[in-house]
């Protein structure tokens, strides 16, 4: 049983109440907890010695992957976050100042996007460390952004480039919560992922609940040099498209708009983020399924992102 297939398994059974207006199964779950004006975004999320890092992994860099990774969903949202906690799960022989690096990290960052970190709790954990992040957010009423809500014929764009992020950009990656939240204040996005387990995976994400089909250009998907240059220096590598389609972390935004809007999308997008890319990828289909349109045609992608237990 894979990552995905446990989580169908557990999430029909989990105890629910009136405040929540979206539970598991999107990136961050809303809640409504009376405020006039703004819904609650709670999030959390781990980082695991051996999964998500190294032991030579400079601690500065590993808290603040733990953080920026929750960061990331509050952005896919086109939420603010406010304030964390942290869970340290340490085994036995831990090196202080292993961990003090950590902290200054997850706080150099934080401090950065105005978040508080408001405690948390510290454990042992045998063999391995594990960094886990609770953070709450806030959206505007009625400006949070899901992943349903894709429309057939809808526009699907990407920030940034994807694909061999292993390279440094999965310790390095830039949590888009400033694009998001303009995406949201002067577009109509219709549904919208962070890229964490890579545009195959992710976008069949939105697919599910958008209850839709896509299909994507293979020349329109902006790979990236990391993925090209380790295709190169590497025969056993990935074709840079393939990493560009399965790697994870990536942690840019993928989202849907109607294709009405594209061309004033991209424009203003040049005006204001003129140093990130912004592509359109393919568009939203009534058929079921994911399919590339390359120089030989139009095929099923069978191409899937990082699965945990696969």
């Amino acid at each position: 049983m894979n990552e995905f297939e446990l989580i169908h398994r557990l999430t029909p059974a989990l105890a629910t109440n009136s405040t929540v207006v979206t539970g598991a199964g999107d990136d961050c779950a809303v809640l409504d907890l009376g405020l006039p004006e703004q819904l609650i975004l709670f999030k959390t999320d781990a980082v695991v010695e051996g999964i998500h890092f190294t032991r030579e992994t400079p601690p500065e860099k590993i808290g603040r992957k733990a953080l920026a990774r929750c960061l990331s969903d509050i952005a896919a949202m086109a939420g603010t976050p406010t304030a964390a906690l942290v869970t340290l799960g340490l085994p036995q022989d831990f090196e202080v100042d292993r961990v003090t690096g950590i902290y200054a990290g997850l706080n150099a960052l934080a401090a950065r996007f105005q978040v508080a970190v408001a405690g948390g709790e510290t454990t042992s954990n045998p063999e391995r460390l594990l960094i886990s992040v609770a953070l709450l957010g806030t959206v505007a009423r009625g400006r949070q952004v899901l992943r349903r809500g894709a429309l057939v014929g809808d526009a699907i764009f990407v920030t940034g480039e994807l694909g061999g992020s292993i390279a440094g950009k999965h310790l390095d990656f830039e949590p888009r919560l400033a694009e998001a939240q303009w995406l949201a204040e002067h577009f109509p996005i219709h549904a919208m992922i962070d890229l964490s387990d890579g545009l195959a995976g992710d976008l069949r994400h939105i697919l599910r609940a958008s209850q839709a089909g896509a299909e994507l250009l293979a020349r329109a998907i902006p790979v990236s040099r990391a993925a090209k240059l380790q295709a190169r220096a590497e025969s056993s590598a990935k074709p840079p498209l393939l990493a560009a389609l399965g790697d994870g972390e990536d942690f840019e935004l993928l989202f849907a708009v109607g294709s009405g809007r594209a061309v004033a999308l991209l424009d203003a997008w040049k005006a204001k983020f003129p140093k990130l890319r912004l592509t359109c990828i393919g568009r939203i289909t009534a058929e079921p399924g994911l399919k590339l349109r390359d120089k030989t045609g139009l095929h099923s992608l069978e191409t899937d992102g990082y699965i945990h237990f696969a």
